[in-house]
């Protein structure tokens, strides 16, 4: 398979972005498709268009497009074969029925690539399964502001670009467990630095295998401004490299 890497590089807050690519990675020439999935039953961002442009921009300049919809009916076995990894952008509530839930399952399991954005926890209350899949649930959350998150994993796709410290303005969830014990943590948020964390330990962006599949969630995601932040970009980038097995992680 033919392979390239792109040359071009910028610096960017003291990060090495090479082509909207890691310094160290090679991508398929092959384009693929991701499903962004963006249906609500709750609480609805005003954000999302934002995420799906987002998406789609990152696509455009990293090898694959973008389908955008909030018709559940796609959740067939059928029609999710065509995607490397789905994008569940700031769902919320019960957006899948019983039959849709089998195939997603079937999907994931059989090698499928799965992205949580934000209120991806908000999602699904009662479907244990997709609770595993996602790392945790919400809970509840204070008002915007800033934070300073800890970045303890910089050798995944999403976090590559950061350094040990990342401040940023966003709504910051708790969860109703800590996803520590069953998934591979990335990144921390320090309570000491915000008001309203009630974690003690509290990770917010965490990826695991499920299956056969790649599961890969960021809780930051709720403002407008975050999907115009190119170091947001960057790591909701790598997710779906990671997620659609673009970069295999060990």
């Amino acid at each position: 398979m033919t392979t390239f890497t792109r040359r071009t590089a910028l610096l960017t807050g003291g990060a090495l972005v090479v082509g909207g690519l890691l310094p160290w990675q090679t991508a398929s020439a092959a384009p693929y498709q991701v499903l962004v999935f963006s249906k609500t039953a709750g609480f609805r961002h005003d954000s999302i268009p934002a995420g799906i442009q987002a998406i789609r921009d990152l696509g455009a300049a990293n090898g694959f497009t973008v389908t955008a919809t909030e018709d559940s009916a796609v959740f067939t076995a059928a029609q999710l074969a065509a995607y490397k990894a789905v994008v569940f952008l700031s769902t919320t509530g019960d957006v899948l029925n019983a039959a849709q839930q089998t195939a997603f399952e079937g999907y994931i399991n059989g090698g499928g690539g799965y992205v949580g954005v934000h209120a991806a926890a908000d999602t699904e209350y009662d479907w244990p399964w997709y609770g595993q899949l996602v790392g945790a649930w919400f809970h509840s959350h204070p008002a915007i502001q800033q934070v300073t998150a800890r970045v303890e994993d910089r050798t995944h796709a999403s976090t590559s670009h950061l350094g040990t410290t990342w401040v940023r303005t966003d709504e910051l969830y708790n969860y109703r467990t800590n996803p520590r014990p069953n998934v591979r943590v990335l990144i921390n948020l320090d309570e000491s630095t915000y008001s309203g964390g009630n974690m003690g330990d509290h990770p917010i962006a965490w990826y695991h295998a499920q299956g056969s599949g790649r599961s890969f969630y960021t809780g930051f995601g709720h403002t407008i401004e975050s999907y115009a932040d190119q170091a947001f970009r960057r790591h909701l980038l790598g997710g779906i490299q990671y997620a659609a097995g673009v970069h295999r992680q060990r």
